[in-house]
């Protein structure tokens, strides 16, 4: 495939982005598109991440692959992996665009079922996506859902997660509680993720109100303290919210159940279902979905993640490493409890300090 480099989208978590301009346009892939690209010698989350794609390549509700290959420019080797391009922008542009930074149930409701159906694609294909946010849904031209930047994503339950437990993954604001007490991140994560997002598309606003990383880890990790519901949501989409917002993730229902829920269950699609091990895209069995606390399943617990620290200002990635020595030897309680108590304060209320590494 021949293209050119065009002028600069922006910057995905691991790689700056531009359009995509092929040579010849008679060409397979003449459809729009863009080139996410990092240096060959630090590109080995950019190849796993183009890896998982290829393997999620059938869900309409997940970014397309369209190929990679190596370029040499300014006398660098480069590595760049072509997506196509979701021109609708992200879903935090949207909001922001919005007269009242927020977006009306019906369109909530269309935009969780589409996300629903790309989560359970993906969970099922034996992965999790770790970093559900706004700014990594993306809309297309139609303004249809898609699910993007897998630069974090993992294999469920990796064998290496028992060694990289101490570290974080994913953005604080999206953070499950099993995530900052535990290092654990599995398919619950994702939907913990997912609560954060739909409750931020119906309100406009995040649902933690804290500026101090320190004080926010307290209120995700420790106590029984939720986010906040939108209060002009109705009762179907709190219903909603209270079951991603379950603190145990063992009790946390899944994709295929939320498929199911009242609040988003009379969304349809026009789009094409895609068999996987014999199931579709985003839809599940209805009998999984209960309607009563004794018609809850059985639940197997989700153990562990292998982790890496994103989105936190390293001051308090060193000290909750300190504090934790390592490893979560003590309660998660007593972790940050020392933490804000005897750490340094940290401020993240501006850009100044942060560093990202993932």
């Amino acid at each position: 495939m021949d293209w050119v480099r065009g002028e600069a989208v922006g910057h995905g978590s691991f790689g700056k982005v531009n359009y995509a301009l092929p040579r010849c346009q008679n060409t397979l892939f003449s459809q729009s598109m863009v080139v996410k690209s990092s240096a060959a010698s630090c590109s080995a989350t950019l190849l796993n991440e183009k890896l998982i794609l290829d393997e999620l390549n059938s869900c309409p509700h997940i970014i397309n692959c369209l190929g990679d290959n190596y370029t040499y420019e300014n006398g660098e080797k480069i590595y760049n992996v072509l997506l196509e391009y979701a021109s609708g922008g992200d879903l935090s542009d949207k909001l922001k665009n919005s007269g009242d930074h927020k977006l009306p149930e019906f369109e909530v409701k269309k935009n969780t079922k589409a996300l629903l159906r790309g989560l359970h694609y993906i969970h099922k294909s034996g992965y999790v996506h770790c970093d559900i946010k706004l700014q990594n849904i993306l809309l297309g031209e139609d303004g249809q859902v898609k699910i993007a930047d897998f630069g974090l994503a993992k294999r469920t339950k990796s064998t290496e997660d028992n060694k990289l437990r101490c570290e974080l993954r994913g953005t604080p604001l999206y953070m499950s509680p099993e995530m900052v007490t535990g290092g654990e991140q599995d398919c619950p994560a994702d939907i913990w993720a997912l609560g954060c997002v739909v409750a931020e598309m119906a309100a406009g606003v995040p649902v933690w109100k804290y500026s101090n990383i320190t004080q926010l880890l307290m209120a995700i990790g420790v106590g029984d303290q939720l986010p906040e519901f939108p209060a002009k949501l109705s009762e179907e989409g709190k219903d909603f919210l209270g079951k991603c917002f379950v603190k145990d993730p063992r009790n946390r229902w899944t994709a295929e159940m939320l498929l199911n829920h009242p609040f988003v269950a009379d969304q349809h699609y026009d789009d094409v279902t895609v068999t996987l091990n014999d199931e579709t895209c985003g839809s599940g069995s209805p009998s999984t979905s209960p309607r009563c606390p004794f018609d809850f399943p059985d639940w197997v617990s989700y153990a562990s993640a292998a982790s890496a620290i994103t989105s936190l200002p390293s001051p308090a990635i060193q000290e909750l490493l300190k504090f934790c020595g390592g490893s979560w030897s003590t309660t998660p309680a007593e972790r940050l409890r020392e933490l804000i108590n005897e750490g340094p304060e940290s401020e993240w209320s501006t850009d100044d300090g942060w560093v990202c590494v993932r």
